[in-house]
């Protein structure tokens, strides 16, 4: 395996969570969107998809831009990387994750106005819940959420003349599915991106990890056995050789 495409990976992640994690502790916790929950959801929202955009087309050409571990397992489930690939990219995202959590908190700790309970934008049900869901909810509401963003990427990366797009619509997704997240528990649908802040915030956060590191891991897995489903070998063949 490449090292450039593992510190893509690396970096990719990093960058994900500084700026996605950042902003929805800028508007949860440091009130940037005003009193306005919606304006703070959506702004989130946002930065976790444009970052992702930017990131699809930058690293994109260099490691696939997975910049997370449910990503990776799903082209694992759908056979398009190796486990020795997959294993690599894991260990790349996770480290990525936690450096980029590492300067969220370096950054924040050094404000005046910055206190334990803000959160770095860790994820979380019961009382970390906007709605109060409890722990079913939020591991339902991440297999349903993970579903639909793998099976995103692993459709629009499934032929070559997608490529032009393919950054644009996976942002998309992103953003689509923090926007229903949020409230909910926060929204994950990336492992890596949950346990880089939990580390630094602790308690809760860190004790409801689970739910985040399992139930995205199901969800990628199951979108690739769907994907397989829709668009198996050959038909994935006829479809490309049609473009």
């Amino acid at each position: 395996m490449k090292p450039k495409a593992l510190f893509a990976e690396g970096l990719g992640t990093a960058l994900l969570v500084f700026f996605g994690a950042g902003t929805a502790t800028l508007s949860f916790g440091f009130k940037i969107a005003g009193l306005s929950l919606s304006a703070g959801v959506l702004v989130t929202a946002l930065a976790f998809g444009l970052v992702l955009l930017v990131l699809v087309y930058g690293i994109g050409p260099i490691s696939g831009c997975h910049v997370n571990p449910a990503v990776t397992i799903g082209f694992l489930a759908a056979r398009r990387i190796t486990f020795t690939e997959a294993l690599g990219y894991w260990v790349a995202q996770f480290i990525g994750a936690i450096v980029g959590a590492a300067g969220l908190y370096g950054i924040f700790h050094a404000a005046s106005r910055y206190h334990s309970s803000m959160g770095l934008g860790a994820d979380g049900y019961g009382k970390a819940s906007m709605i109060g869901a409890n722990a079913a909810a939020a591991f339902a509401t991440e297999v349903v959420l993970t579903f639909i963003f793998v099976f995103v990427i692993l459709s629009v990366t499934k032929q070559a003349s997608n490529a032009a797009v393919a950054g644009l619509v996976i942002g998309l997704a992103l953003a689509l599915v923090h926007i229903i997240g949020i409230p909910i528990d926060g929204t994950s649908v990336n492992p890596a991106r949950s346990l880089g802040p939990a580390l630094f915030v602790g308690g809760s956060a860190l004790s409801q990890l689970w739910v985040f590191i399992v139930a995205p891991l199901i969800g990628g897995s199951l979108s690739a056995v769907v994907h397989r489903f829709f668009y198996h070998k050959g038909e994935e063949e006829k479809a490309e050789s049609k473009a």
